[in-house]
């Protein structure tokens, strides 16, 4: 049961007054139950806002027993970051309903949705309907392999824009730019500012961030909520750098 007020609506409060978020983006294949109650403790003496729980290729079984563990381990918000329609659990917060607006797949547009439509409208989880783009790395990643789609050139910054200003459109709740699990390269700051500038919907960025500067640059150009795995699970005690970094930014800064 949600024991705080919706997902969606501290998203859209945190930027309404200009607050930069933290998440952490948990992948159960990749940590056991020591490393993730250790992640926990940093999350929480972090004051990280918000877990992230999924991946773009599930091979363990972890997803739910790792979902109530957090529950029952953590306060901060828990969000499911689903790469399939296999990848659904009860004891989350929110879910992130992820239509690829970046790609041409019909099925990351709609068709996995039908599939998962039922199960997901039972579970009765916050649902926060969004729009996914996927940019261009500099090295193919997971995500862009599973998707079967290209991701946007990481110098197109007007096709990311109307990109996102077109989610927007057709009534996306947030927009997601990722630069995959892996990426050589995070968004350019460049990219975030000319699509922060252009929609009203929080907007949250990762993949291929590493440090706290390129962190704090990243939210300075735009972003609303920050995401770090990759880099998280090769060294934990990085959450505290960052996120010092992240909410450093003032609440009134102008991009």
């Amino acid at each position: 049961m949600q024991t705080h007020q919706p997902v969606y609506t501290t998203f859209c409060e945190n930027k309404q007054k200009g607050k930069k978020a933290f998440a952490v983006l948990i992948d159960p294949d990749n940590i056991d139950l020591p490393h993730l109650n250790r992640l926990l403790a940093l999350s929480e003496e972090a004051q990280v806002d918000y877990l992230l729980i999924g991946g773009s290729l599930m091979i363990t079984n972890h997803l739910d027993v790792y979902c109530q563990h957090i529950k029952q381990h953590s306060h901060i918000p828990l969000i499911l970051f689903p790469g399939s329609p296999t990848q659904l659990s009860r004891h989350v917060d929110a879910l992130l309903y992820l239509s690829l607006i970046s790609g041409r797949n019909a099925e990351l547009l709609i068709g996995q949705h039908v599939l998962s439509a039922a199960a997901v409208k039972q579970s009765g989880v916050e649902v926060i309907s969004t729009g996914y783009m996927v940019i261009d790395g500099g090295v193919p990643t997971t995500v862009s392999y599973i998707s079967n789609a290209a991701p946007i050139p990481a110098d197109k910054d007007d096709i990311a824009m109307c990109t996102a200003m077109a989610g927007e459109m057709l009534g996306k709740k947030i927009i997601y730019m990722d630069a995959g699990s892996g990426a050589r390269h995070p968004i350019s700051e460049r990219m975030l500012r000319r699509v922060a500038d252009n929609i009203s919907l929080p907007l949250i960025a990762g993949g291929g961030i590493r440090d706290p500067e390129t962190a704090y640059r990243m939210a300075r150009a735009g972003a609303d909520v920050i995401v770090v795995g990759n880099a998280i699970e090769k060294d934990q005690e990085l959450i505290k750098e960052i996120s010092s970094a992240i909410h450093s930014l003032p609440a009134t800064t102008m991009r």
